[in-house]
């Protein structure tokens, strides 16, 4: 075998189980651009954009799939587009703002035009100057656009993919994830504010991080304090049958916890205590007791409510030990001031100085250091058992073994 084809194959696991994961995994350069190819290129949908983001004919987002460069249009009939942002001349970055809005996208190194659903319109000097140069007779411009994406719109969410394989969107995530989407997004998004996070670690361990409730009471002193996760609550976990998606709810008696705050102000275990208990204090605004639900959808999204406050996690993979997070953090059109208050003040506990995620944006950072000096053998993910399935205590790394079935299956391995 050619060293070419050899860098191409993916580690060897330990064996054909789930539980114990190879820690090269996150540290190999030669897996994490397999990744990039056989994942985020691969049968796979994306989260790209909200919808809310480009309303009008001629809006246009820059985004990115693994760490290719993505263009999503609203085009002047009012479809979504999405295409490769690199122009077909000479490879430049055809979108360098994060947003704008315009008829056609000119790319600012030689001018050539395109339309908003990646058709080349035209070529500068393409006929020459005076009767000289130019393109030859039999150049094209009907033969060249930008690689074009599938695209769906789901919930207010856009989604895309690079691959032909892929299923359809509503097929990828299946019926139960898909409920559990629109159980949050019921009603037309509105973006309240962004951030991006910068996590000095390998993407796959945030992205198991999201499907690893055993942690949440053990990490972030802030949820068992505040009781707003806790294992002893009732809740639910749903792993789809590719094991790649998943959901975790979590239920609030809220007429009690009401009755504490109006008695004692904040009820917690330990001896502290918010001055401003607002920054907890919730409304069952989907009248079925779920005060934290968290879904993921692989690779790259996450889901999140918490109490009142709603957000879009994207995942974006920027070297083997480097990943942005964007969190996007939502309300909704029919909000009143009440509500969009309530949402902003619960939006301190997540993001990259959240009361709850800021342990979250730093743990990746603490094992990729550890594994910088030691990556041999595996981590073990055998709480709950072997298997990638539901189970009804929290206190199961069911979920992250899904991760790593669906990973296993698009590698290859």
């Amino acid at each position: 075998m050619s060293g070419v084809a050899a860098a191409r194959q993916p580690l060897a696991w330990p064996s054909n189980s789930l539980s114990e994961v190879p820690f090269r995994l996150y540290t190999d350069p030669a897996q994490y651009r397999l990744e990039l190819e056989r994942i985020f290129k691969g049968p796979t949908w994306s989260f790209l954009c909200l919808a809310a983001e480009i309303p009008r004919p001629g809006d246009w987002v820059a985004t990115t799939i693994g760490e290719t460069p993505i263009v999503v249009a609203r085009d002047q009939a009012g479809g979504l587009r999405a295409f490769v942002n690199r122009c077909a001349h000479r490879g430049n970055l055809l979108c360098i703002e994060r947003r704008g809005n315009a008829e056609r996208l000119t790319c600012i190194y030689h001018g050539w035009s395109y339309a908003l659903d990646g058709r080349l319109l035209s070529v500068a000097f393409e006929r020459g100057v005076r009767g000289r140069g130019g393109m030859p007779p039999e150049f094209r411009k009907d033969e060249v656009a930008l690689p074009r994406l599938r695209v769906a719109e789901y919930a207010g969410l856009v989604f895309g993919t690079l691959s032909a394989a892929a299923p359809e969107f509503e097929d990828y995530i299946g019926p139960e994830i898909g409920a559990a989407i629109r159980r949050v997004l019921n009603r037309p998004l509105r973006l309240l504010g962004r951030s991006t996070q910068v996590l000095p670690n390998n993407w796959k361990l945030y992205a198991e991080n999201t499907k690893d409730a055993y942690h949440a009471s053990i990490l972030h002193t802030f949820l068992t304090t505040f009781r707003i996760n806790r294992l002893s609550q009732p809740a639910r976990v749903f792993i789809e049958e590719s094991g790649g998606h998943h959901f975790s709810q979590v239920k609030l008696d809220y007429a009690a916890e009401d009755a504490d705050y109006r008695r004692e102000q904040l009820r917690a275990d330990s001896g502290f205590r918010l001055q401003d208990p607002s920054v907890i204090e919730a409304v069952d605004e989907y009248g079925d007791g779920v005060s934290v639900q968290i879904l993921g959808l692989f690779p790259n999204m996450v889901l999140q409510q918490i109490r009142n406050t709603i957000a879009v996690r994207v995942i974006r993979p920027k070297g083997v030990d480097r990943t942005e997070l964007d969190w996007l953090h939502l309300g909704f059109e029919s909000d009143d001031a009440a509500m969009t208050e309530r949402r902003l003040r619960h939006g301190n506990l997540v993001g990259a100085a959240g009361y709850i995620a800021l342990e979250d944006g730093c743990v990746g950072g603490f094992v990729q250091r550890a594994l910088a000096g030691h990556d041999d053998g595996s981590g073990i993910v055998m709480l709950g058992g072997h298997e990638a399935e539901a189970e009804p205590p929290r206190a199961s790394e069911a979920a992250v073994r899904g991760f790593w079935k669906k990973y296993r299956a698009l590698i290859g391995n």
